[in-house]
């Protein structure tokens, strides 16, 4: 055990490691907040649909050859955040026909882009980087960790500011709209929000497993806990747990960040399955 702790220690003297712990953290916080509205209101795949567009909108700043990927990355996912929102609402096309659309398509694009365009010798391993996450959360300077410090406040005030106008959106919209709350605004919030996040956390984990970070701790949550602000709470808590275990496994036995990250979503959210299980039984 001291051996470990001794080990730990050594890793985290570098500020490299800190850096990568604080933006892993923050960015689980910020995806719990908003998983548990987005599961609720049966649009979970939202965060998959985006997670695909940031990953053409990657394709393209790559082509471009642009340093700050951001620049493309972060507009072109809020946009499309605020696009796959109003094409949802479209009685043509429902709103999971519309996650499809915009998901398959970005992904198919930024692929083709990637192999017709790029100059790197390594397009494979880059497309895979991207997709599952890579080694680039550990390379984080203390721009990048400043700048995932400013977007993580920004959500998490948001949140906090609008929490109970989120709250009626994600139960009832429809009463909402009677009662004078503006719901496709908060509902547009919700959207924009998440698209940070998706932004945020495509270092982490990748975009294929964003929706991870997203589902699995509201899920979990919603397995023990009934009110609303219990599950918000025990899923922040299972989120950033599960990312600090992700990432502490992940260096000290050479695994992926990301996939080690979700691996430990998963193992907690059987584990809550358990517990409410063994919780129903003895209240009968």
């Amino acid at each position: 055990m001291s051996e470990l702790i001794d080990t730990l220690s050594f890793y985290f003297s570098y500020p490299f490691v800190r850096y990568a712990m604080i933006v892993g953290l923050l960015i689980a916080l910020c995806s719990s907040l908003l998983g548990v509205s987005l599961v609720l209101k049966r649009f979970s795949f939202i965060g998959d649909g985006l997670s695909h567009v940031a990953f053409g909108a990657m394709a393209v700043a790559i082509v471009v050859g642009l340093t700050d990927r951001m620049v493309i990355i972060l507009p072109i996912t809020v946009i499309s955040a605020i696009l796959l929102l109003k094409t949802g609402q479209n009685t043509k096309i429902k709103g999971d026909a519309a996650v499809a659309m915009i998901s398959v398509g970005s992904l198919a694009v930024g692929y083709l882009l990637i192999n017709m365009f790029s100059k790197s010798a390594n397009i494979s391993g880059d497309v895979c980087s991207t997709l599952f996450g890579s080694t680039s959360i550990l390379t984080l300077t203390k721009t990048d960790l400043w700048l995932c410090v400013i977007m993580s406040a920004i959500v998490i005030a948001v949140f906090l500011l609008f929490y109970h106008k989120i709250f009626a959106v994600t139960f009832d919209e429809n009463f909402s709209k009677a009662t004078g709350i503006k719901a496709d605004l908060y509902n547009l919030l919700i959207a924009v929000i998440t698209a940070l996040i998706i932004v945020l956390a495509m270092n982490l984990v990748g975009s294929l497993l964003i929706s991870a970070l997203i589902i699995f701790p509201a899920l979990s949550a919603m397995r023990v806990f009934k009110s609303f602000g219990s599950v918000i709470i025990c899923s922040a808590v299972i989120s950033v747990i599960c990312a600090a275990a992700g990432i502490i496994l992940s260096i000290l036995f050479s695994t992926p960040v990301g996939s080690t990250i979700v691996a430990a979503d998963i193992f907690v959210f059987f584990i809550f399955c358990i517990v409410s299980s063994v919780l129903r039984r003895t209240s009968k």
